[in-house]
């Protein structure tokens, strides 16, 4: 949910949220093969606030990923939350932004590590398509 000033979302579980003021630094959906790996998605989308701007309630684990940049999740659903790399994003802390309470209302502006993008998902607009699962309707 987008609120006066304030971004919130959540985990699946709802163990852990957390609340944004002010406008976002940037949103990109990341292709790159770490985020690929750790989320089990084709592209990863985060949405960037200053780390004074964003308030966490509850605990989530940490995985340090790299040298420099560590995952955080819910040790209770698993859902992947935040990115943090004080290295090559100084004051920053990402958040998959899937996990916005309302992530329609802020999409993303670009398209990142498109070096490790895999092919297949370029076509993924031209595959059939079904409201629900097939057969459900």
């Amino acid at each position: 949910m987008t609120e006066v000033g304030a971004t919130t979302g959540k985990c699946h579980c709802g163990a852990i949220s957390y609340a944004a003021e002010g406008p976002p630094e940037h949103h990109a959906l990341c292709h790159c093969e770490d985020c690929r790996r750790w989320s089990g998605a084709p592209a990863v989308g985060w949405i960037a606030w200053r780390d004074e701007a964003v308030t966490v309630t509850g605990t989530p684990k940490v995985y340090k990923s790299s040298n420099t940049g560590s995952r955080e999740f819910c040790g209770e659903c698993g859902t992947g939350l935040f990115y943090r790399n004080p290295t090559a994003l100084p004051g920053l802390i990402d958040i998959q932004s899937c996990t916005l309470d309302d992530p329609e209302a802020l999409p993303p502006g670009a398209q990142i590590m498109v070096k490790d993008r895999l092919g297949w998902t370029r076509g993924m607009v031209e595959l059939p398509e079904f409201r629900t699962y097939p057969g459900m309707e």
